[in-house]
């Protein structure tokens, strides 16, 4: 009896240090872009979540490694929202990104999983990975030139007179589905400069796109050999829809580039995926110009992947005069001009894995950059939206967010991005289902709001660094696993609004060196939702609630912001906040100055964070998005060199 006793004591023992060891399982390298790297740890246990990644890594040849952002634990936290039916558990595992590389570059990446409490299973991962580059034509294909209709001057052969007679080799009428001299892989069809407009209800209609005015496009490039349809560079290339809906349908293709052209007066510009039907791979839109567009680049299938989206403008159709909201039923009232009509939807909106969306400028649309909100993500890597970066776009003017990450599962990244005007969010995750988002750099000016990270529907895996915030942070929805480093929120004297709320829904969370500039005349400025250790909940009782009036006393409550600080706006070179009383007010980046003044209390304030801030100048990282001394990101496309593209 004693024995059975003992035996059985040392099998539970066993079997508690089992649920608390980590169990390794599948390694995943996700689909890398041209500044990062993204990884998944699948595991087992670690019930007390003790267990950690260290991650290192250095170019091939290199020496030296380099440490960076350790994995991030993930699994467990719960996303739901009963107006979607959406339920969700974040599956047990570790993922994250390694940030700000060199494109075109092989990388050796070394993971070192460790737990207190022990490992079953291989635990160190050594890969090499290496980032993708800019997209380019080839030069081994046919090039065809394609010239307007009524073109009367010398033409380069082969030539045709429409881009569907030179992709297919298609006839006129009912022969527009006779495909008997497609482009091949590595081809390029110049567009020469004029207007290219369908008369969709003429039988034969020149562009050959009868009754609908829509261009489906279902070739396969390769990655080595893509399919170019570009500007010839002999003046303006126009696209015009004539008020159709779809111009462009790619959805079947593989490895296109548009590059150069103006796409004008349809609903739906570039159309690339259909959930659960079909998607493009590989699609490359940079460079182009989109006017009075309804929606600009869009796929919702789970499958499209590996899309560069770079250096374009976008230009919607709502109000460029008057910031306006939108209400409903379940919505307050946004204001005495009411709802706007949905002109303009997204200027672009992707899911599936390996996008970038870059250097873009976007104005007058409801949303500027959405991720798919999906619903429960797939469970294969390939059917995800992860891997997805975001940055260094220009956004100006939206009826309701900046950017939306809504769908987003793992390594998303959104940095260095300026948005000024947003009625009612800046940087969204509603939600992201585990993580890690990383929202990097980011300036944000002019949401009245007061919403300036609109996380809600339960997100997890939310990782704040290095923003400046010129508005307030209000939302109480609860999140998950959410960490913020290296910010400046600062308030704009906005009536009964603090200028800080932390809603924690689990007891993962973390808030330090952080600065802010609370609201005048407001008692509670500093409001906290945090679980003590261990504890699990997402629908709070309204006592669980605390308020602070100063950083001081909230500090002392939360042993958080244990370095924060509060700044002013004497701390930057020369800034004005906007004026709360006038939310339908627009403002211009052109007329803003984000700078820090070398002496400022936020030079130096904050902490180093691997990959992140490396090459900061002083003592130690600047607050928030902008460090003394260093140049000023380049927002919007490369080839408008800073100019103003909003009026």
């Amino acid at each position: 009896m004693t024995y059975l006793l003992f035996f059985c004591s040392m099998l539970a023992a066993y079997e508690a240090d089992v649920e608390n060891g980590t169990r390794v399982g599948n390694f995943v390298v996700e689909h890398p872009t041209l500044l990062n790297l993204g990884f998944e740890w699948q595991i087992r246990g670690d019930a007390n979540r003790n267990a950690t990644v260290l991650v290192q890594f250095r170019r091939v040849n290199d020496r030296e490694w380099r440490p960076a952002l350790p994995l991030a634990r993930i699994g467990g936290e719960r996303i739901y929202r009963e107006r979607e039916h959406l339920d969700y558990t974040v599956p047990d595992g570790f993922a994250g990104s390694i940030l700000n590389l060199q494109p075109g570059t092989e990388y050796e990446c070394r993971f070192e999983l460790t737990d207190p409490d022990g490992t079953t299973g291989e635990t160190t991962q050594t890969v090499r990975v290496t980032t993708r580059t800019e997209p380019q034509p080839s030069k081994e294909g046919l090039t065809r030139h394609v010239y307007p209709v009524d073109y009367e001057g010398v033409r380069e052969e082969p030539s045709f007179t429409s881009l569907m007679q030179a992709y297919y080799g298609a006839g006129l009428g009912d022969w527009n589905a006779v495909r008997e001299r497609r482009a091949q892989p590595g081809d390029t069809i110049l567009m020469h400069a004029g207007l290219y407009q369908s008369d969709r209800l003429n039988y034969v209609d020149p562009q050959m796109t009868p009754f609908d005015g829509t261009m489906s496009l279902t070739l396969k490039g390769t990655p080595e050999k893509p399919i170019t349809i570009k500007s010839a560079g002999d003046g303006e290339v126009i696209f015009d829809g004539a008020g159709n809906h779809r111009l462009f349908d790619v959805m079947a293709s593989k490895y296109h580039i548009f590059e150069g052209l103006t796409i004008r007066d349809t609903d739906v510009a570039i159309f690339a995926g259909q959930k659960e039907v079909l998607g493009a791979v590989g699609l490359t839109v940079k460079n182009c110009r989109f006017e009075n567009v309804g929606f600009g680049i869009w796929t919702e299938y789970a499958g499209s992947s590996d899309f560069y989206i770079a250096d374009n403008l976008f230009l919607g159709r709502d109000d460029r005069f008057r910031l306006i909201g939108w209400t409903g039923p379940l919505w307050a009232s946004a204001g005495p001009y009411g709802s706007h009509e949905l002109t303009s939807y997204y200027a672009i909106k992707v899911y599936g894995p390996g996008h970038v969306i870059a250097h873009n400028s976007i104005a007058y649309f409801h949303d500027g950059i959405g991720i798919s909100t999906y619903g429960t993500p797939p469970e294969d890597p390939e059917q995800r939206a992860s891997a997805i970066d975001i940055y260094n776009n220009d956004l100006h003017m939206f009826n309701d967010d900046f950017v939306e990450t809504d769908g987003g599962v793992h390594n998303i990244r959104v940095m260095n991005n300026r948005g000024i005007n947003a009625a009612h969010g800046g940087y969204t995750a509603q939600p992201i289902f585990g993580g890690p988002a990383y929202f990097i750099g980011n300036l944000l000016y002019h949401v009245p709001s007061g919403v300036a990270f609109k996380f809600s529907a339960k997100p997890a895996g939310l990782f704040v660094y290095h923003n400046t915030i010129i508005g307030e942070q209000t939302i109480r929805d609860p999140s998950s696993n959410m960490h913020f480093r290296n910010n400046l929120f600062l308030g704009r004297d906005t009536p009964d609004r603090g200028i800080m709320t932390w809603s924690n829904a689990t007891d993962v969370f973390s808030s330090d060196y952080n600065g802010f500039r609370p609201n005048k005349g407001v008692s509670e400025q500093y409001t906290w939702l945090g679980p003590e250790v261990g504890q699990r909940f997402y629908e709070p009782q309204p006592g669980d609630w605390k308020t602070f009036a100063s950083l001081a006393a909230f500090r002392t409550a939360t042993r958080q912001e244990t370095h924060g600080i509060e700044v002013d706006y004497d701390d930057f070179e020369e800034l004005t906040p906007p004026d709360p009383s006038q939310r339908h007010a627009v403002y211009h980046a052109m007329d803003l100055n984000f700078r820090l003044k070398p002496d400022s209390k936020a030079v130096d304030a904050g902490v180093v964070i691997p990959t992140v801030n490396d090459h900061f100048t002083g003592r130690a990282p600047d607050l928030g998005a902008l460090e003394v001394n260093t140049p000023e990101p380049t927002y919007g496309p490369r080839w408008l060199k800073g100019q103003p593209f909003y009026r």
